[in-house]
């Protein structure tokens, strides 16, 4: 007899551990499976943007995360030799109360299967997704020995190489965007100041060096992380000494480092970016998120904020199909809001990665002389970070949104966008914030005279899933509706009716009704 679950997820990454902690916070069985023997021990990326770090409040698994971040990431990047440009990346800005976490990939994949088994899953490794089979009611997945599991759903977040996405039969087309890089964490004994990355703009291509957190065992402070670009080099398998030895000549040659001071490797390996999208974020029952539906060039460090974006994004929708309260329309809604901003994010850092590389000479002198003057300005550089962040996504345009404002114009924020994180008070009379009341839960703000009106027709609609919270500034005149992923679903009259047209006509039809 086949083993079961109501979702199951294949991939242990930072989409899959997401999905599964936001699943559980909504009440729904999860299993979560990867082939790896165990979790992984390379630093990877080592960014993740203000919107993750949200992501991982409302999930219940930032812990000390922010203690053990640097403070942010300070770019230097030289030009003939001189610092010509000095991007301040990743620091809190207005609206943005939890800046970006600089941390290697490994940690916040530890938080995560922390969180996740105090959940009560742990992840089963070494456990190989071979084959699937989709029917009306659910999908049969064989792993490895022949074991069955049958799920209701199945989510692939199991990387640019998934085994899911293949065996569902959905195209991931795209193309390289460019020759191999290399990269490789090292010891090195450089003087090369600690409290920000460095780049050099090289006519061979840039070179990049990140100081990289002292291991929590204690350690000499002398890992970096670094990353080199060689145009037209071969895509083949290069050892890690062909890598140490490679690295060693190029910091000499581009930055004009010693190359001797790099005492050894912790983890090296060779990359070629590239540019891919999937045609279709869900195929029946079988549905896709993080690497396994987009990749693109590591350039801004996008990957792992948009993954998780994903995954909160999927698993409320996929807990009220599963539990009865929406109709499967609502999943459809999960890649018009989704795939708009993969492809922005591939259009911004294919554009990055071209200009990082270009050699021409027309490229040197628009980077010389007008990218660098302009990235240094203070303006310039917030609305970097803002876009870099992920804060500022809206689903304005998807099929959930209402158009335009109930309350007239000028209101802010409107149906679709992210609701910031605000003092409430619960109905305890206690303080506590919106964000961290979220999660597994959507939010009813309103005040006491206003709550009761509305607050009937959301529990009948969502389930004992809704919490009412009063805002420290709340409006008698008005309600809101706030996901579980901070996105503002409905705002307008308590008495007006549409309310229940929104929630009626988003989780039935999957489109929002005024």
């Amino acid at each position: 007899m086949a083993e079961s679950a109501e979702v199951l997820v294949v991939g242990a990454g930072p989409a899959g551990l997401a999905l599964a902690c936001a699943l559980r916070l909504h009440g729904v069985a999860v299993r979560v499976v990867d082939q790896a023997p165990g979790p992984a021990t390379t630093s990877r990326a080592n960014i993740l943007h203000a919107r993750g770090a949200e992501v991982l409040d409302r999930l219940g698994a930032l812990g000390d995360l922010p203690d053990r971040s640097a403070p942010a990431l300070v770019l230097t990047t030289y030009i003939g030799g001189r610092a010509a440009l000095v991007t301040r990346f990743g620091e809190a800005a207005p609206g943005m109360p939890r800046p970006a976490l600089v941390l290697p990939q490994t940690d916040i994949e530890a938080q995560l299967r922390s969180r996740l088994a105090e959940l009560g899953v742990d992840v089963e490794w070494g456990t190989t997704l071979t084959d699937l089979a989709e029917d009306d009611h659910g999908v049969t997945a064989v792993l490895d020995g022949g074991r069955k599991v049958r799920a209701g759903w199945l989510a692939g977040c199991d990387g640019s190489h998934s085994t899911v996405r293949k065996l569902a039969g959905i195209p991931f087309p795209g193309a390289p965007l460019t020759d191999q890089w290399l990269l490789a964490d090292v010891h090195a004994g450089w003087d090369l100041a600690r409290a920000g990355g460095h780049g050099w703009a090289h006519r061979d291509g840039p070179l990049f060096a990140m100081p990289m957190p002292t291991p929590a065992g204690g350690g000499p402070d002398d890992r970096w992380r670094l990353m080199a670009y060689l145009p037209g080099a071969k895509e083949e398998a290069l050892t890690e000494p062909e890598i140490l030895t490679a690295f060693r000549r190029l910091v000499g040659a581009r930055a004009g480092l010693d190359g001797e001071k790099i005492r050894d490797a912790v983890w090296a390996s060779v990359f070629r970016a590239h540019r891919r999208l999937v045609d279709a974020y869900r195929r029946g029952r079988i549905l896709l998120a993080g690497d396994a539906a987009h990749i693109h060039s590591p350039m801004g460090g996008q990957g792992m904020v948009t993954g998780m974006g994903d995954a909160e994004n999927l698993a409320w929708k996929l807990a009220l199909v599963i539990q009865g309260h929406a109709g499967e329309q609502l999943l459809d809604t999960y890649q018009d809001e989704r795939r708009p901003l993969a492809t922005e994010v591939l259009r911004t850092t294919s554009a990055t990665t071209r200009l990082q590389i270009g050699d021409s000479p027309l490229a040197r002198l628009l980077v010389k002389w007008v990218l660098v003057p302009l990235g240094n300005h203070p303006a310039v550089q917030r609305r970097s970070t803002q876009i870099a962040s992920q804060l500022g996504v809206s689903y304005r345009r998807g099929p959930l949104a209402v158009r335009g404002s109930l309350l007239g114009p000028g209101r802010r924020p409107r149906s679709g966008d992210r609701v910031p994180d605000m003092r409430c008070v619960d109905a305890h009379g206690d303080v506590t914030r919106l964000h961290a009341e979220l999660g597994g839960r959507w939010a009813l703000l309103a005040t006491a005279r206003t709550a009761s009106a509305c607050r009937s027709e959301a529990g009948a609609a969502l389930g004992d899933r809704v919490v009412v919270l009063t805002p420290a500034d709340g409006r008698d005149d008005e309600v809101w509706l706030v996901r579980p992923d901070a996105h503002l679903a409905w705002r307008g009259r308590p008495a007006s009716g549409g309310l229940g047209r929104w929630l009626r006509g988003a989780l039935q039809h999957g489109r929002a009704q005024a």
